[in-house]
């Protein structure tokens, strides 16, 4: 064991003596014969990272529905925050005011008139047609928030994307290399990930 201590030792240091001994030019020298090649693949600048981005497009949001999305620079998100928003609320004030159309009549019955414009209805329908209203437009109103929220969130979800890292720096590709000692292909999967 000793023996094979010693003896890989020598050949490291007879090896690494090689490798010092071919270099004979001096640090001043300049090879004359040397060709810089660049690489084909241009690399971007990445932007900065902006920790305060998604908290900076979830507040707009918060403030005026549809700015986190602009801030994002996500345009085409805007008439879908505005129709999740707009059509909720848009059922919200019709079903208010038919329940209080509803309920004027219903009222109005029972004080003794019989003018209401629902003449074909029984007073348990108008009660009945009061309480499905009531349940729409609290339903209306609980999917409008719901849409005003999703709205914040879109867009801190959305600022905290921008900042994913998607370029040739990350990849996953397959590769395919011949082994000559074997003489077969190997099929691989190579992960590349550079700082």
């Amino acid at each position: 064991m000793l023996n094979k201590l010693v003896y890989t030792s020598i050949l490291f240091l007879l090896f690494s003596s090689i490798t010092f001994a071919q270099n004979d030019k001096t640090t001043d020298e300049v090879d004359t014969n040397l060709m810089v090649v660049q690489d084909s693949i241009s690399t971007k600048k990445r932007a900065p990272l902006d920790v305060l981005a998604p908290s900076k497009a979830a507040f707009y949001s918060a403030v005026l529905p549809g700015l986190g999305q602009a801030y994002n620079k996500k345009y085409w998100k805007i008439p879908l925050v505005y129709a999740a928003i707009g059509i909720p609320v848009y059922l919200y004030i019709q079903n208010d005011k038919d329940l209080d159309l509803y309920r004027d009549a219903y009222k109005r019955r029972l004080a003794g008139f019989s003018d209401d414009p629902f003449q074909n209805i029984s007073d348990d329908g108008l009660i009945r047609a009061q309480q499905q209203l009531r349940r729409n437009k609290e339903l209306a109103l609980l999917i409008a928030i719901g849409m005003y929220a999703l709205n914040i969130v879109d867009a801190n979800v959305d600022a905290h994307l921008l900042q994913f890292n998607v370029d040739e720096d990350l990849s996953l590709r397959p590769h395919f290399k011949y082994n000559q000692m074997e003489n077969n292909t190997n099929l691989g999967l190579t992960l590349n990930f550079k700082f």
